[in-house]
């Protein structure tokens, strides 16, 4: 069989504050040989845009505007997770900062792969639909791809789960 006849797959990861550790290692151990991995971060937008507006709002008197500043450090952030992404990965990979809303763009940014891995944000002591967040929602909600979900600690114990509702189904009646 030629390369041809089995092209690369395509995996991208979500790298985000806390959890890239999780989904690098789920990279690592279930994406076959040959695999070209993508490691994608994003940076909100509006955060400098809003320190921005609260110094425009004190007509400058709380000293230097630190919008400028404050890209500055979200663009080293992500830069700096991105490697140490690379590094944990240990692999040729393309290394994607880019800004916005973040569940859009991860969304739109993965939205040729043939799989996004994406780490749970939400409540990690207990399972159910709590433990994504809004942002994580909307991605597994969206996405135009296949998604990997995956726990960036162990998963809590299957007692864990909630309770079943206590009134009963629509359905069944």
């Amino acid at each position: 069989m030629s390369d041809a006849d089995n092209p690369a797959r395509s995996v991208y990861v979500w790298v985000t504050e806390g959890t890239w550790p999780a989904t690098v290692d789920a990279a690592l151990s279930l994406a076959p040989p040959g695999t070209r991995f993508t490691l994608l971060h994003v940076s909100e937008a509006g955060t400098a845009d809003a320190a921005r507006s609260a110094y425009l709002g004190l007509f400058g008197r709380s000293g230097h505007d630190p919008g400028p500043r404050l890209t500055e450090l979200a663009t080293t952030s992500a830069a700096g997770l991105l490697a140490a992404a690379a590094s944990r990965l240990g692999q040729p990979c393309d290394q994607r900062a880019i800004q916005g809303q973040a569940e859009r763009a991860v969304v739109s940014a993965s939205a040729s792969a043939d799989l996004l891995i994406v780490a749970r944000d939400g409540d990690r002591a207990r399972l159910g639909p709590r433990s994504l967040g809004r942002t994580t929602r909307f991605v597994v909600d969206h996405a135009a791809c296949p998604v990997l979900l995956v726990w960036p600690h162990p998963a809590p114990a299957v007692g864990t789960m909630p309770p079943p509702p206590q009134h009963p189904h629509p359905r069944g009646q």
